[in-house]
Order: structure tokens, then C-alpha cells, then sequence
């Protein structure tokens, strides 16, 4: 794979093999930003756990304390009086029947996160195989199925993250912008570590965390030494 100028002067800043300290990554994943908007950096994360089996999945969510720096658009499904206040509360579109066919048939996906209400779960069921696929579809373990909505958009737009480990047992999630200062990144970071390293499923054996890496959007990976979480 041939890579730019950009990327190749970031690389040789990288030494191989290297394990980083937590703060010394950030520092230099900051200067591997080399792209003309501000990059997301986002972590890597492969656990020592078999996704094949329902009782060592990995998911949940976090409000990281600095948030993002993403914009976020959160879509609620909700009727009557929690509509209402799913509105007041901040989120860019509500509704119930009528957004699910503008999915459905428009193939629309104008949002980032979608919360719903309990009762609103056989409406949004009827899109699942749309939703779950682009990791859209509301669940309990992330609290986007909720009756309290105003906390639920209230966290997503103030830096909420969901991590979800995949097929191959990796999870992927941002931890801010490459403008953020360093210690903020940090402390980003740690926070979505503690949490990864809570949700450890009790059915996992040996090693948890095989491998961490960070990179920004355009930029190289740095990996990071698990010891120091």
C-alpha cells in the first residue's frame, strides 16, 4: 500500500517495536497530525476475549471528560410527552413511524446516535437489520433505551462514547481532536481505558489486553505498552 509524503514523514517519528507510555503516545500522536482539518484520534483496542460467545462480548459506554470535540446528531424515537422533552433536552430529530420509513425507504442516516424509548422498541425493531449493521440500533448496556431521554442526549452531546469489540475482537473509539491539549487527551484516554478494563467479561482467560494502538485520522499507529492500564 503506498502512502503520502505526510504519512511517511509521521512514520519516521514512530520508533518499531516500540511500546509508548500512555502520555508520551499522546505527545506524538498529536505531532503525526499533519492533515489540513482537525484529526480525530481515535484508540484501538484488542481484548483476549472470543467474540463467538455471548458471555465474553464487550460493549458499553463511557462519558469521556472532555468530550469529543464532535459535533454530535442524536435521532430519538419517542411519542407524547417524551417527545417533547427529548426535544427541549437538545436532539436533532425526533419522532416514531414517519423516521423509520424515511430510513427505510430514503436510506437516510443524517445522525450519529440513536436513543429510543422502551415502548418505542417494536417501531425501531422494524429497521434492526438497517440500524444494527452501522452500529445504530438503541441497547440498555449503552443507555440509548431509556425513559429518561434528557440524560441520555445531555451525555451523548457532552462526550458519551460507545465501545464495541467486533468480529475479530477489537474495538475502535475516538478520545478527542488532535487539537485538544495534551492532558485532556490523557485523561480521555484513561477514562475509556477504566471502563474497557471494568467490563471485562468473567468468562475471558489470560491476557485481556493483547494490544492498544493510537493513530490519527490520516496518520500512522503508535502502539501503547497494556502494562500501564
Amino acid at each position: 500500500m503506498k502512502h503520502g509524503k505526510k504519512y511517511l514523514e509521521s512514520k519516521k517519528l514512530i520508533e518499531e517495536n516500540k511500546l509508548y507510555d500512555p502520555a508520551e503516545a499522546i505527545s506524538l500522536v498529536k505531532q503525526t497530525g499533519k492533515a489540513k482539518f482537525d484529526e480525530t484520534i481515535e484508540l484501538s483496542i484488542r481484548l483476549g476475549v472470543d467474540p463467538r460467545h455471548a458471555e465474553q462480548q464487550v460493549r458499553g459506554a463511557v462519558v469521556l471528560p472532555h468530550g469529543t470535540g464532535k459535533n454530535v446528531r442524536v435521532l430519538v424515537f419517542a411519542k407524547g410527552e417524551k417527545a417533547e422533552e427529548a426535544r427541549a433536552a437538545g436532539a436533532d430529530y425526533v419522532g416514531e413511524n414517519e423516521l423509520v420509513d424515511k430510513i427505510k425507504n430514503e436510506n437516510w442516516f443524517e445522525f450519529d446516535v440513536c436513543v429510543a424509548t422502551p415502548d418505542m422498541m417494536g417501531v425501531v425493531g422494524k429497521i434492526g437489520r438497517i440500524l444494527g449493521p452501522k452500529g445504530l440500533m438503541p441497547n440498555p448496556k449503552s443507555g440509548t433505551v431509556t425513559m429518561d431521554v434528557t440524560k441520555a442526549i445531555t451525555e451523548i452531546k457532552s462526550g458519551k462514547v460507545e465501545y464495541r469489540i467486533d468480529k475479530t475482537a477489537i474495538a475502535h473509539c475516538p478520545i478527542g481532536k488532535v487539537s485538544f491539549d495534551e492532558e485532556k487527551l490523557v485523561e480521555n484516554l484513561n477514562a475509556l481505558m477504566s471502563a474497557v478494563v471494568k467490563a471485562k467479561p468473567t468468562a475471558a482467560k489470560g491476557t485481556y489486553l493483547r494490544s492498544l494502538y493510537l493513530s490519527t485520522t490520516m496518520g500512522p499507529s503508535i502502539r501503547l505498552n497494556p502494562l500501564k492500564f
